[in-house]
């Protein structure tokens, strides 16, 4: 469930202020004060819909006297031509609050259509797919709310929630087992230690320093399934993740490895937004 504080209308103003400068003179110098419309949300594209609750908030913020009414439930499958929402109210304040409702309600769609897409490659299997740190600046909660929304889940939400060493803080350290025992020294005991190993050899080194969690980076599927026998054979209750490469057609031999985890940087970075459109008045060509 979304939830909906002061510090995420603060960034909504930000990002209005952006959009809309000293004024939206077009709407201004062409709408009269007094016209009142209905502004008919729809898919172009069929996907599955996340972030109504953004755009309302968008459209609140905007004006608080807007009427905003969702069509269909969160995290809904839509097919092309649905009608999502409808917001009603002066027309001059839809059409400033339009475009940051619908570029965050679109690529929101896109974040949770995708992830839905991946969830559904691993069905049956007990791999659970987790988003990444690669977001859009600023968009980290959204994104990643987007991504639940999707069927996915979320993997740590920055650099301070958990320790992730990688192959250059590998480097930096002088190797696998300083680095973890560095962690070790300097965290809390609630705390988790993952570590990123790209071939067996590294994840022997790893394992004798026991970690919480290791995360198998670019391997085959055939490596990897060799590493996660290892791994727990090892040690029963620690989690595998696997990451690197991952894509469409090929996660679900990764899922069928036995890892606990599977990591994908594309479900934000470069994802394409669903195509919505907020028309006044009219739904399809027809009038309301």
């Amino acid at each position: 469930m979304f939830t909906k504080n002061e510090t995420f209308a603060d960034q909504i103003r930000l990002w209005l202020r952006e959009d809309i400068g000293s004024g939206d003179v077009t709407t201004e110098a062409t709408i009269p004060v007094e016209s009142q419309s209905v502004g008919i949300l729809h898919v172009k594209e069929s996907g599955y819909i996340a972030g109504l609750p953004v755009a309302e908030e968008v459209f609140r913020i905007v004006d608080s006297s807007l009427q905003f009414n969702a069509a269909i439930a969160e995290g809904d499958f839509a097919e092309k031509g649905t009608i999502i929402a409808k917001v009603q109210g002066a027309t001059r304040s839809i059409l400033t609050g339009e475009r940051l409702a619908l570029n965050l309600l679109q690529r929101m769609s896109g974040i949770a259509t995708r992830t839905r897409q991946f969830v559904e490659q691993t069905t049956g299997t007990k791999a659970r797919l987790v988003d990444t740190r690669k977001t859009t600046p600023g968009h980290r909660m959204l994104e990643k709310y987007a991504v639940k929304v999707g069927g996915g889940h979320n993997h740590r939400f920055g650099l301070y929630d958990a320790v992730m060493i990688k192959d250059n803080h590998i480097v930096g350290a002088g190797g696998i087992a300083p680095a973890i025992r560095a962690a070790r020294a300097y965290i809390p005991h609630t705390m988790k230690i993952e570590v990123e190993v790209e071939n067996l050899a590294q994840l022997e080194e790893a394992l004798a320093e026991q970690p919480d969690i290791i995360m198998l980076d670019n391997m085959t599927p055939e490596l990897m399934k060799k590493a996660v026998q290892l791994s727990k054979s090892h040690s029963p209750h620690i989690i595998i993740e696997a990451s690197g490469s991952i894509n469409l057609e090929n996660i679900r031999a990764v899922a069928e490895t036995g890892v606990d985890v599977i990591s994908v940087g594309r479900l934000t970075y470069s994802v394409n937004a669903l195509d919505i459109s907020l028309d006044l008045n009219k739904t399809k060509g027809q009038q309301v």
